[in-house]
């Protein structure tokens, strides 16, 4: 039987699509993730957020068998990077991690453009960050009872550096000068770097800093610690007692890091996601290297991260409303 040109084109046509179908539904058939992955770090580059989220991008890379993608997007805050997250496809394609201001955020700025429960799906807590209240050399002070009693005799003259309005060691020094009663006069800067500057420098009299900055500078005899903000002692200084065994149980400052995904990311790619990070995260390597850093490897459960985040907010939101803290 003869077929005509125009039937011939009309079967070509035909079997072009069922073979299009064909090679897509397999391509989704294909266990996740099958292609890279974008990992959005609301943070520039350089700081703890970005260097634990490198740690991270790598070991999923060579579990995953695909390249990670890290996409610092600083700048607000971390409020861009979420934004940006926020309207990502829910595929597993697009996933964020966040430092601590996360939470704090919407209480901070008139509007973020997010919604904190509705618009991401936690995965995990991968990091708890010790941060180390520290005074200058010059203070006369050895722990936090005699920082308070010094503080309380400068009759609201006392300083403190932070790295910037809002920032974790704003706010932590606002929780604790609230819960131990005593007047300062916020000092605030752009960042880490030019407020152990300041610090050093005796332009302020005390701060509460990332472990990162604080240990060397302690170690070197440049600046003390009084405390470190967790609720256990820092393997980095063990001898610094914590905020809360200095008097003030239950006081923690915790510069955590956090894995989120776009809400309605299927159930099966977070759970992949969260079972391949909890095994990275007992890595010795990568332990060592985070502990190096000041960070403690977390790995909570979806479920756990969830109301850890919940803590936090009322936490922080409380902490802004006495302070009077504003961005904008």
């Amino acid at each position: 039987m003869k077929i005509s040109n125009r039937l011939l084109r009309q079967l070509c046509t035909v079997f072009s699509l069922v073979l299009c179908v064909s090679v897509t539904g397999a391509a989704s058939a294909q266990p996740y993730p099958n292609k890279a992955i974008r990992l959005i770090v609301a943070a520039p580059p350089g700081g703890t957020a970005d260097f634990l989220s490198r740690i991270l991008g790598q070991n999923l890379a060579s579990v995953f068998g695909q390249q990670v993608v890290i996409d610092n997007r600083g700048g607000a805050n971390g409020i861009i990077g979420e934004n940006i997250a926020a309207k990502a496809s829910p595929d597993g394609y697009t996933l964020l991690v966040v430092p601590s201001s996360y939470v704090i955020n919407p209480f901070l700025y008139s509007k973020v453009g997010y919604d904190l429960v509705k618009d991401f799906a936690p995965i995990t807590q991968f990091a708890a960050g010790a941060w180390f209240v520290v005074a200058h050399p010059s203070v006369p002070v050895k722990t936090i009872k005699e920082f308070i009693a010094f503080a309380k005799s400068k009759k609201g003259a006392l300083t403190y550096a932070s790295t910037g309005t809002g920032s974790v060691g704003h706010l932590g020094t606002e929780l604790l000068r609230t819960l131990a009663g005593f007047d300062a006069v916020h000092v605030p800067y752009t960042g880490t770097a030019p407020t152990m500057v300041a610090l050093m420098a005796g332009q302020a009299d005390a701060s509460i800093v990332p472990a990162i900055a604080a240990v060397p500078q302690a170690k070197a005899g440049k600046l003390k610690a009084l405390a470190v903000t967790l609720l256990q002692r820092s393997v980095l200084l063990p001898d610094v007692p914590t905020v809360a065994e200095s008097g003030f149980p239950g006081f923690e400052v915790n510069g955590w890091q956090g894995l989120l995904a776009p809400a309605g990311t299927p159930r099966e790619v977070m759970a992949r996601l969260f079972q391949e990070v909890s095994r990275i995260l007992k890595l010795p390597d990568v332990r060592d290297r985070m502990v190096a850093s000041g960070s403690d490897p977390v790995g909570s459960r979806p479920e756990e991260f969830a109301a850890y985040i919940k803590v936090e907010t009322i936490k922080w939101a409380k902490v802004i409303k006495q302070s009077g803290a504003r961005v904008d």
